[in-house]
């Protein structure tokens, strides 16, 4: 098939219309229709619906689509690996990770590799939803979960725990809980059991909610949990890792612990290369080694 064509109706399909095609292309809609009937006639089958308000693809038109959508992100991939200079690092860098992690631990940190590398652009993706890093919804990512895309590289970076945490002043105000069935004289602040979150710290919410809790405040993401417990609203369930940047909070019940979570770092195969990826990977691994120290130097105190 001719590519030219192809890539014409990639933007006509993407945009729903000829004429916006033809802007995005600075062609004009004869142009895009003319290149479009084309296509059709090549492959001897209709790829749109015309109506008034626009396009709409047929079967053929979305099997078409979906083939010409991969092909752009991997030529999306092979100009990212070709404009990746030999020795400096520039240009953007998508990451993407869970709320908690990207928001309390990671964002923290980036003013260290920003001094690095100031021609950085990085654009950081915090959401639960997995990102389909072969498809280039993300350059890389950091999760608390094994990735299972194929053609990825992947390392495990450390472990992370959740853990019960209180304010001081909270406790002194409710007193301190010193086996689990003290918790129902108090309030529980977690992530809400239904929102996406890993497995073992749903597993662990669920099994403090049997205790008969005084009060409960849910929140759909760590950032909120760790807000209410500094405010002294309740008993949080935090990951373990914001205690050295909070020193304010107080751990409790260690028995009510959620086990191991493991923490990986990806990106593609394709990106092995990619002189962004090996500095932000780096970075990330520095800042890693950085936080254990500090772990171990406190419990040393």
């Amino acid at each position: 098939m001719d590519w030219d064509k192809l890539r014409i109706f990639h933007a006509v399909a993407d945009a729903g219309s000829l004429t916006h095609a033809g802007e995005t292309l600075n062609l004009s809609q004869s142009a895009v229709s003319r290149q479009m009937r084309g296509l059709e006639e090549s492959l001897n089958t209709t790829l749109f619906h015309r109506h008034a308000r626009g396009l709409i693809l047929t079967e053929q038109g979305e099997l078409l689509f979906d083939a010409t959508r991969a092909m752009i992100k991997r030529l999306d991939a092979a100009t990212a690996r070709i404009k990746d200079s030999e020795e400096e690092v520039f240009g953007e860098l998508r990451v993407t990770t869970t709320i908690g992690f990207g928001s309390l631990w990671l964002a923290p940190r980036l003013a260290r590799l920003y001094e690095k590398y100031p021609d950085l652009k990085i654009d950081l993706m915090l959401e639960e939803r997995v990102l389909d890093l072969p498809m280039r919804e993300a350059d890389v990512a950091i999760r608390m979960k094994e990735p299972s895309q194929a053609d990825l590289i992947r390392k495990r970076l450390m472990t992370v725990r959740m853990r019960l945490y209180a304010t001081q002043l909270y406790l002194d105000q409710r007193g301190t809980p010193t086996r689990m069935e003290d918790l129902s004289h108090h309030r529980l602040i977690c992530q809400n059991v239904r929102s996406t979150q890993v497995g073992a710290a749903a597993s662990m919410v669920n099994a403090l909610m049997g205790y008969e809790l005084d009060s409960l405040l849910t929140v759909n993401n760590y950032f909120g949990v760790l807000q209410a417990t500094l405010n002294n609203l309740g008993i949080g369930v935090l990951p373990e890792y914001v205690a050295n940047d909070f020193p304010q909070l107080v751990p409790l019940l260690e028995e009510a612990d959620s086990g191991d979570i493991p923490v990986f770092l990806a990106y593609p195969e394709e990106l092995r290369h990619s002189k962004r990826i090996g500095a932000f990977r780096d970075f990330v691994q520095d800042e890693i080694i950085t936080y254990r120290k500090q772990v171990k130097n406190q419990q040393f105190d």
